[in-house]
């Protein structure tokens, strides 16, 4: 899943940002409204978090504008103003969900995990499974035939990204944009070698294989 960050405030964006990644995020991160706009132009983020106070471009004015574009993006605002109007206002500009400063980041990866479900429209909200693959969002925990699986963070992200387009072929590009938070050389390796990672750990000593290659074209999760 990639996440774009927009806040001016360098701690408060160094807190978020890396707070996302360790959470398993792919985290794109910029200081200013205009550049944020660009970039969720030209991205599909699964959500945003973007702070209102911004320069050069306003955080409701960029989400506004998103939405003019058509943009569905879930965005989080996030605010030092706590009334009932300013937090209507933000809402009515398009946000999604509306957050005050000072926040514990555990509250704002729970919103962000939440409204990500909702527009995946996930049947399973804190739980995707195939065969006898098992995944938890909550407690990032991954078991196969009750077996534990312990995943590195990226692992973990992979993972969950075959598991929500599970029987559906994602591409190498696809992976790259939502698992990385940064380009990548298309022709590099690194996709193949966090695959061949995830499925010795995923596939190990089964017979019933669920992590596929579709040559030249990408990778698939699915059952036999």
């Amino acid at each position: 899943m990639r996440v774009l960050v927009v806040e001016d405030d360098k701690k408060i964006g160094s807190f978020v940002v890396n707070g996302l990644k360790q959470s398993g995020f792919a985290v794109d991160y910029c200081e200013d409204g205009e550049e944020g706009l660009h970039l969720a132009k030209i991205t599909p983020y699964d959500a945003a978090v973007v702070d209102i106070m911004l320069p050069k471009l306003d955080g409701l004015s960029l989400v506004q504008d998103l939405r003019r574009l058509g943009s569905q993006t879930p965005v989080i605002i996030l605010s030092a103003r706590a009334s009932v109007d300013d937090r209507v206002k933000g809402l009515q500009a398009g946000g999604d969900d509306y957050l005050t400063k000072p926040f514990a980041f555990s509250e704002l990866l729970a919103r962000v995990q939440a409204l990500i479900r909702r527009a995946t429209q996930s049947s399973e909200p804190t739980r995707l499974a195939i065969g006898d693959l098992s995944l938890d969002l909550l407690s990032r925990e991954v078991k196969r035939r009750e077996e534990r699986i312990e995943l590195q963070a990226r692992e973990f992200s992979l993972l969950e990204y075959l598991m929500r387009h599970a029987g559906r072929v994602v591409t190498k590009t696809m992976i790259l944009e939502h698992v990385w938070d940064y380009s990548f050389d298309p022709q590099t390796n690194v996709v193949d070698v966090l695959v061949h990672r995830l499925r010795t750990k995923v596939d190990k000593d089964s017979s019933k294989k669920l992590i596929h290659t579709i040559r030249g074209v990408g990778y698939v999760i699915k059952t036999p």
